[in-house]
């Protein structure tokens, strides 16, 4: 069983679940994660050569913070450094590793785009939520939130 840090202690104790704390939990459940690694997988570097990279899955995790959160790759950085629940969402502790830097965060971006990724991630994460009943609605960074999708709501087949 994994000890946890100072950080992840002192929060454990809270009261008070943040609206972000319920949009992670949220995600963890409803993105359809094996099926996104496996989109990733075979352009990931396999750490052949040099350093050996960081884990697929958590850079995944890292993008996706990135991408509802809308933060600029720094932004990003500065964010896993502050909050607790983006860290907790990506699986780093600080007492063990360091947040991965602005430039990892862009190479693995341009992964993304160079082989023509973004989309299909997107789109798989728009069935798995349509699979199940919910949308995502996008918005500012404290209001990305999943609800429940009104009865008459078509899907892209055009049928409820």
């Amino acid at each position: 069983q994994r000890q946890i840090g100072f950080a992840e202690a002192e929060s454990a104790g809270k009261k008070r679940v943040t609206k972000r704390q319920r949009f992670l939990a949220e995600m963890e459940k409803v993105v359809p994660w094996s099926r996104l690694l496996s989109v990733i997988g075979p352009y990931y570097p396999k750490g052949e050569r040099g350093r050996p990279p960081i884990g697929l899955e958590r850079m995944l995790r890292i993008y996706l913070l990135q991408q509802w959160y809308g933060l600029s790759d720094e932004g990003l950085e500065d964010a896993l450094y502050d909050s607790i629940a983006m860290r907790a969402f990506a699986g780093i502790d600080l007492a063990r590793e360091n947040v991965p830097d602005a430039t990892t965060l862009l190479k693995f971006r341009r992964l993304l785009v160079e082989h023509a990724l973004t989309r299909k991630l997107f789109d798989e994460i728009g069935i798995e939520l349509c699979e199940r009943g919910l949308m995502m609605k996008e918005g500012t960074l404290v209001d990305a939130t999943i609800f429940e999708a009104a009865p008459s709501t078509k899907n892209a087949g055009k049928s409820r």
